[in-house]
């Protein structure tokens, strides 16, 4: 139990309602542990908006992936927010980090492949394949990249991938949140 301003000043938030926590983080897992026993991976590269990283893992885990991966510059997921919008997800699914290095150019694409995953690019290009493909379905393990808000995923992750895929689009609108397309990708390449 603290002073109400004590726990203000703590937590940065005026409005404080209900019961706050304090837990001790689990060590953080390597990217080869990480990979070990897992057959669907989502890879958040550069994820920035903490609310986009809580839906991403709610929508992981409901969807049935067996894990999340985020580049060294994604916001962490046990933010607030992030934790928050996940319904707590967060602490169900497995999900790791990579480092500075492991996050560098296509250094994480090159680990996912000598891991056996094939790589998915969920972006819009001319050689882009519709998201229910059943060869991409077919693969053991796949990984399945998402790119930042606004920008996407950097062209050269994109041609490194060993495919290209996009949600098809009508009335006009070119591409989702990375939130909304993330939870069409898994339920579509999990089928």
């Amino acid at each position: 139990m603290a002073d109400r301003s004590v726990v203000v000043n703590m937590m940065g938030h005026k409005l404080v309602r209900g019961l706050w926590m304090v837990l001790k983080r689990k060590p953080e897992t390597s990217l080869e542990e990480f990979c070990k026993d897992k057959k669907r991976i989502t890879v958040l590269f550069d994820v920035v908006n903490p609310t986009n990283v809580g839906a991403i893992i709610r929508s992981a885990a409901a969807l049935g992936m067996d894990g999340v991966l985020l580049t060294h510059c994604s916001v962490d997921p046990y933010t607030r927010r992030s934790a928050r919008v996940s319904m707590g997800t967060v602490f169900q699914i497995p999900w790791a980090k990579a480092s500075r290095e492991e996050s560098e150019g296509t250094n994480l694409i090159r680990i996912l492949k000598d891991h056996g995953f094939k790589t998915v690019a969920m972006a819009l290009t001319e050689d882009s394949t519709s998201i229910d493909n059943e060869e991409i379905r077919s693969n053991e393990k796949l990984a399945v990249l998402m790119g930042t808000e606004g920008t996407g995923l950097p062209k050269d992750v994109i041609a490194e991938c060993d495919y290209r895929v996009m949600i098809p689009m009508y009335h006009g609108v070119d591409s989702l949140n990375v939130a909304a397309a993330s939870a069409i990708s898994f339920w579509e390449l999990l089928k």
